[in-house]
């Protein structure tokens, strides 16, 4: 991949910045990418989840919705939404069996992979890497629980309305009518959206319309904003932690 110089500092510049590589020498950054190559799926792609016993991706560009399918009736659960940095179906880079879940393309997106004895090689001659592994597995053991938790406890418009306040990007609203913009589902369909709250498309859909008419949500242009933050909560059932002033960014990604 150092045959494109400006494609490999983009990767590098991105992996830099998330959680499962901040932090990590240049040097084994250049030794990890060294054995990367570059690829790219077109947007609405379902990728058959037998590619990911045989190479291991990570994501650069866009977005990845994985989920789990019910072949005999045709319902779906999104379990993770995956965005550049992060890897792709670590299960099976951990412990390299079957790994029955759908992986589905929300953008045109570019990842970077390798041979998947590659990348288990290279983690046991790089055993510092686990001071990032481990607790970007653990977050992602914690997004599990958070899905299992809701599915339980909660009906689907609190579920929904948690859902949103943690896609709430961090920091003071960017616009100075005081909305606060999403990350990563501000501009998924309500299908999309049903998936990651283990409801249908009709019932939410029904929830949001609510939510715009009571002027909590706003939707200009496909991308949906946060009005009344506070009013959200309440629908959360419990209130989700308030963004840090000094956490304040410019714009969701």
């Amino acid at each position: 991949m150092k045959r494109d110089p400006v494609y490999y500092k983009h990767c590098k510049d991105i992996l830099s910045g998330s959680p499962l590589f901040t932090g990590l020498s240049d040097d084994l950054l250049d030794d990890m990418l060294s054995m990367f190559r570059r690829d790219t799926w077109r947007r609405g792609i379902h990728l058959d989840p037998a590619i990911f016993q045989e190479r291991f991706y990570l994501l650069i560009e866009g977005r990845l919705e994985v989920m789990r399918i019910n072949q005999e009736t045709g319902r779906s659960i999104t379990l993770f939404l995956l965005s550049p940095g992060d890897g792709i179906d670590m299960v099976t880079l951990l412990n390299g069996h079957p790994h029955e879940v759908m992986s589905v393309a929300l953008d045109d997106v570019a990842l970077i992979s390798v041979p998947i004895q590659d990348a288990r090689n290279w983690i046991d001659r790089h055993p510092e890497f686990n001071r990032n592994l481990l607790p970007y597995l653990g977050e992602q053991i914690r997004r599990m629980e958070d899905l299992a938790t809701d599915l339980a406890l909660h009906d689907t418009m609190t579920r929904l309305a948690r859902l949103i306040l943690r896609h709430v990007a961090p920091g003071h609203p960017q616009s100075a009518n005081g909305r606060y913009h999403l990350k990563l589902i501000h501009d998924l369909h309500d299908e999309s959206l049903a998936r990651m709250v283990g409801s249908v498309r009709q019932v939410v859909n029904r929830h949001l319309q609510h939510w715009r008419k009571q002027g909590i949500l706003h939707k200009h242009k496909f991308h949906t904003q946060v009005t009344e933050l506070e009013a959200l909560q309440d629908y959360a059932s419990e209130a989700m932690p308030q963004p840090k002033p000094k956490d304040k960014v410019s714009s969701a990604r």
